[in-house]
Order: structure tokens, then sequence, then C-alpha cells
């Protein structure tokens, strides 16, 4: 067996066991939400994203990859010897998956592009120098670090924040479902027609003009909205609210929950007499507010919640399905360019600044994230669903699409972001639209911990690794 064959082996397996550490943390952010909300049930989330990740990378994934990760590194480094390229993207695949496979032993959701770029810089400084890294694409890589959380958590707060104040806080929340969620059918689904129909539609090479998009989208989202209006009027769901209980009495109740909020955040910034005057309060209005519950029968409502919880389950997990499938059709085929650039130089000798990825190689990529998911994916769903803020399917869905709303307008603008800082900060911010105590502040640290230490640790085993394969094959 020659060397050249060997190589395409080692090559091939460390490729498969990145994608298998891949669909074990990366994927499982899409599915975390769903599951965590009782929405999903973990078989049932793995069956879902599996099959939409894999149909995302094949028939919609990029088929070309800029093989330095975004010019990164400068090709004329590797100019005069391509192999050493060859042993860097060996090693870069194996770093990075043995760093996804560390974060999701112990739960942290970590970006895989971050990692990746962090072992590319590893070998990048090693062979050519500090000079050898293109700086600037790397800070717009860093900014991503606040960019994608901070945006995403925006608009999941402003998303839930609407929910709790048009259903979760209404007289009568399945009524107010009932006239709202046709309404939100209709613009995930438009959103995420626009969102596959901007891309060009992947390796279909189906382009169209940006009014032409937005029609076709315009159009799915009425459709979306007039089967969805017509079949929720047809799902029958508990009884009238307004004979169980007084709606004058029930305001006050939503009123005092508001000023219990307010007075813990004064409690909390408040010291001294002030803070215990504060505290003070705030039990009397806890007390006035239990009273007030007990007259109006509004703990009665409770089967309205899980109602408007279970109707906003199906949302959630269309929501979610997107999510897998943008992973797919985006994130994938930049995750196996590394295995196609290394391919490349086995089989030619020489790097090209553009690399094909063949259709087998997707598929190849799909089915290991598949496997991981499917086996390890447990870890890093329950860290996303349960371990960060409590969710209900509500909850979850602000989150799910507060990050691909972000994920869309980001790639529209050319932002760097990452899938899963997206999905932690949505759920982040759906945490605090529920106040600073609804949210596991130990975790975020770890998390926060895990995702700076991300691209050095990449880095430091990526040369490491390098150093072994230069000295067994060159």
């Amino acid at each position: 067996m020659s060397v050249e064959t060997i190589l395409i082996i080692l090559v091939l397996l460390a490729g498969f066991y990145m994608a298998w550490n891949i669909g074990a943390n990366d994927v499982s952010n899409a599915m975390g939400t769903s599951v965590g909300s009782g929405a999903l049930t973990l078989t049932k989330a793995v069956i879902i994203a599996g099959v939409l990740e894999f149909c995302g990378a094949y028939f919609m994934g990029a088929h070309v990859s800029e093989t330095m990760q975004r010019g990164l590194v400068y090709p004329e480094v590797f100019a005069a010897d391509p192999r050493i390229l060859l042993y860097g993207m060996f090693a870069a695949l194996l770093s990075t998956a043995i760093w996804l496979q560390i974060a999701s032993y112990f739960g942290w959701p970590v970006s895989t592009t971050h990692a990746i770029v962090g072992a590319i810089l590893g070998f990048g400084v090693v062979i050519g120098g500090m000079h050898a890294i293109n700086w600037l694409e790397v800070q717009k890589i860093a900014a991503g670090w606040v960019i994608s959380p901070v945006i995403s958590g925006l608009f999941a707060y402003i998303i839930f924040s609407i929910l709790q104040r048009k259903i979760l806080f209404a007289m009568n929340p399945i009524l107010a479902t009932k006239k709202l969620l046709p309404i939100l059918i209709g613009v995930v689904f438009m959103t995420f027609a626009f969102s596959i129909l901007a891309n060009g539609m992947g390796s279909l090479n189906l382009d169209f003009s940006f009014r032409i998009t937005l029609g076709i989208a315009a159009l799915v989202g009425i459709v979306a909205w007039a089967i969805s209006a017509f079949w929720i009027k047809r799902v029958k769901v508990v009884k009238d609210y307004e004979k169980r209980s007084s709606p004058h009495l029930s305001s006050q109740v939503v009123s005092l929950n508001k000023a219990m909020k307010h007075l813990q955040r004064v409690k909390i910034s408040s010291k001294g007499d002030k803070r215990a005057e504060v505290a003070a309060l705030l039990r009397n209005v806890r007390t006035l507010n239990e009273t007030i519950k007990e007259e109006s029968g509004f703990n009665k409502r409770t089967t309205d919640y899980q109602s408007v919880e279970k109707l906003f389950a199906i949302l959630q997990i269309f929501s979610a399905s997107y999510v897998a499938f943008a992973h797919g059709a985006n994130d994938v085929a930049n995750a196996i360019g590394p295995i196609a650039a290394a391919l490349e130089i086995i089989r030619k000798g020489h790097l090209s600044l553009q690399t094909t990825i063949p259709s087998w190689l997707l598929a190849m990529g799909g089915l290991g994230i598949v496997i991981g998911l499917a086996t390890w994916g447990w870890r890093v769903i329950e860290t996303i669903g349960k371990k960060i803020t409590e969710l209900t399917p509500t909850r979850g869905f602000a989150a799910e699409f507060g990050a691909a709303v972000t994920i869309l307008i980001a790639s529209k603008l050319g932002l760097p972001i990452s899938t899963t800082h997206c999905i932690v900060g949505a759920v982040l911010g759906v945490g605090l639209a529920r106040g600073l105590a609804a949210l596991n502040l130990r975790m975020i640290r770890d998390i926060a911990l895990s995702w700076v230490v991300t691209i050095p640790s990449s880095a430091i085993v990526s040369v490491i690794f390098f150093y072994l394969i230069k000295a067994i094959f060159y």
C-alpha cells in the first residue's frame, strides 16, 4: 500500500471522526431547545435533525469551499511545498475533532468554525510565522463572539416579550393564541423560504432575483397562514375562560407579577435599610398576589397555558427543523473543506484557491453528523435545553426563531457569526426576559470560558499533531 493511499484513508477517517463530533456538539444546538421544552423526545429530535442535516448538506450544501478557511492563511506560504499544507489540514481535522469531543463530554456548546480556525492558525503560524496570518480576518471572527450571541439574544428577548404580552399575560390565552399563531406560522415560513431561496438553492443552482425571491417567500407565508388559520379554527381546546374567573381580578394578578419583577430588581441594586424596606414591600405584594389569585381562580388557568404550549410545540418543531436544515446547508461543507483540500493535494500535488467538494464527501459528512448526533448529542442537548434556563415551547420557539433570524441577517450582511453562539445567545435572551434569576449563571460562565479557550486549545493541539504527522510522512 502506497503512502498516498495510507494518507487518503487516514484523512477520510479523520474527516469522519470530525463529522461525528460536529453531530455530537454543533447539531445538538438546533434540537436542544425542542427537547428541553418537551416539544420533541430525544429520539424524534435525532431522527428529524438527522434527516434535515443530511438533506441540507447533500442537496443544498456549498460545493465550493475556500481552502484557507476564509483567507486566514495566505496561500503563498505553502507554494514551495504543498505537502506541508496537507499535513496541516490533517492536523487541523484531528485537533478540531478532539476539542469538539472534549467539549461534548462536558456538555459545552462550542463553535466548530472557531475550532477549525484555531487549528489552521496554529500550524499556519508555525509554518509561515505571524506575518502569514490574515489578522484582519481573525479580528472579524473574534468580533463574531460578541455579535452573534448579543443580536440573537436581543431578537429572542423581543420575540418572547411580545408572546408574554400578547398571549401569556392575556385575559384569555387560548383565544389570543388562536388569533396570533397563524400569523406567526406565516412569518416563520416566509422567513425560512426567503433564507433558502436567497442562498441560491445550493447545488441546484437556482438563482432568483430579490423581487422573485421575496415574492415566492411571501406566497409561501400566505399559504402557510391560510392553512394554519383553517386548522386552528378546528382545534378544540378547553372551555371559555371568561366563565371561570373575573377578568378584572386577573388583570390585577398580571400587574402584580410585573410589579414583583421590578421590586426584585430594585432589591438587588439596593443596600442597607433601603434593601430591607424593599424586601418587606416585596413580601407584602407577593402575599396580596396569592390572595387575589385564589379569589379570581387565576390558578385554574394552568390548563389554558398547557393548551397554549401544546399549540406552540408544533411551531417550535418547524423552527428547529429549519435551524437543522440551514446548519447542514451552510456549515457542513465548510467543516469538511479541509478534507477536500487534503485529498486534492494528495492526488494532484498542488492546491487551487478554491476546492470543489464532491457529493460523496458531502454524503460522508452528513452520515457522520447523524451518527454523532444519535450517539453523543444528548450531552449538549441537555445543556441547551435544560441547564441554561427552563424552557417551554413558547420560550423555545422564541429562542430558535431569534437565532434563525440572526443567522439570516448576518449571512446577508457578511458578518462572521456562529450558529452555536446564536442559539446560546437566544436562550439567554429568553431567560433574561423572565428575569436574571431564571438563568443558571454557573453554566453560562462555563460556556463562556469554553468559547474563550476554543481557538488557543485547537491551535496548540493542531501544532502538536502537525509535527507528529510531519515526522511520520515527510
